[in-house]
């Protein structure tokens, strides 16, 4: 029954992320934000281009990376200042930023399904009396790691996130400095407690690696995310590397089993880093006019929105490649043939199509590209039960 009910996990999570608000393109034609005098029209939407509509440093154009709708916006910290709970709770989800909660979800799903199918004996002797509250312990340290890593990023990119990402709660008056801060410290502090009372001493110093990761990919002086390279390499670490990893480890500790690589598992190590590392190149695609106004160094800045999004597409494809040439080149048995084979082709093909669609002048196209990219990314966890 374990196995079964993960596949449901994987199948809801899924659902639940095609109607998130993280991928929503514009759709109300006026906005203005406070003091700083941000404006939209229909002539900003030309052709689902945004175009500056007047050149003052209080009129900055603004990119797209999500629904702001700025009645629902105005609505929101409107609902928010008077009180709602409910208003305040979403708002807290919204900070959360749902779409790396729903990859941080479906690694831990696809981790602990992969880490018990490749101990034998482990679903009939396991305690699940005392592994199952563990493993929700430890699914909640981890949210409470990505919530503290894209909670201390909106509270130090607050100016940037009004013209990239207005919607988010610290950017649209939704949620104070105040209560942001405290949300951070909060999760900060207590998923550090939960791996070093559950968890072995090796999964604390790489959670607590994880988490320093994080806090200097936002925090000034080092602010990793100012340089291309180092922002990309951060990402790749965390979400590619040692969220996979731990996960594994960990199943396979409270199931008293040895760690060992494994075929699957080093592959899995080895496609979701460099998957994890694309990741964090288009994410900038949509944010190139409100990165260039703070200065920010992204490749997107640099070579422009359709040579990265070319690129990042040539490397995906590489990479899938590389997981049909890794079944060729293993011993007999080491993989199904269906899901890595066929499984990858079939997400390559999708990614050819999604690229062929792709109009690097409307932001609209290019968020629904990014879009495309996190889907595929969550299929990858997918292929990893199976496999």
């Amino acid at each position: 029954m374990v196995l079964p009910a993960s596949y449901i996990a994987l199948a809801i999570v899924l659902l639940c992320n095609r109607g998130s608000d993280a991928f929503t393109a514009p759709t109300h034609s006026t906005f203005r934000h406070g003091a700083v005098g941000f404006q939209y029209t229909h002539r900003a939407y030309h052709h689902h281009h945004l175009q500056p509509l007047h050149p003052t440093p209080t009129r900055l154009i603004m990119s797209v990376e999500g629904d702001f709708d700025p009645d629902a916006i105005d609505r929101a910290r409107e609902e928010v200042q008077s009180g709602s709970l409910k208003a305040r709770c979403k708002a807290l989800y919204k900070f959360t930023r749902p779409h790396t909660i729903r990859g941080t979800i479906l690694a831990s799903i696809a981790g602990t399904v992969r880490a018990l199918i490749d101990t034998p004996g482990a679903l009939m002797q396991a305690n699940w009396g005392t592994m199952l509250p563990r493993a929700f312990a430890g699914m909640l340290a981890l949210l409470l790691g990505n919530a503290f890593i894209v909670g201390i990023n909106q509270i130090f990119d607050e100016d940037i996130d009004k013209m990239n990402k207005p919607f988010l709660p610290v950017a649209s008056g939704e949620m104070s400095k105040r209560f942001a801060w405290l949300a951070v410290i909060v999760s900060g502090s207590i998923g550090p407690i939960i791996v070093r009372k559950l968890f072995p001493p090796l999964l604390f110093q790489l959670y607590s690696f994880g988490l320093f990761l994080g806090l200097i990919y936002s925090v000034p002086p080092i602010r990793t995310k100012q340089n291309p390279l180092l922002a990309g390499l951060t990402i790749a670490t965390v979400r590619g590397f040692l969220l996979n990893f731990g996960v594994y480890y960990a199943v396979k500790d409270a199931v008293g089993a040895a760690f060992r690589w494994s075929p699957k598992v080093s592959f899995v190590a080895r496609f979701m880093t460099l998957f994890a590392t694309i990741i964090a190149i288009t994410k900038d695609l949509p944010d190139t006019e409100g990165d260039k106004a703070y200065n920010i160094d992204t490749f997107a800045t640099r070579v422009g929105v359709d040579r990265i999004a070319k690129g990042a597409t040539v490397c995906l494809f590489l990479n899938y490649i590389h997981a049909i040439v890794t079944w060729a080149l293993s011993r007999s048995g080491s993989f199904r043939l269906l899901p890595m084979v066929g499984g990858h082709a079939a997400l390559a093909a999708m990614l050819l199509t999604h690229f062929r669609q792709l109009e690097p002048d409307s932001i609209k196209s290019v968020k629904l590209y990014y879009k495309r990219i996190w889907d595929l990314f969550y299929l990858e966890y997918i292929l990893y039960t199976l496999i």
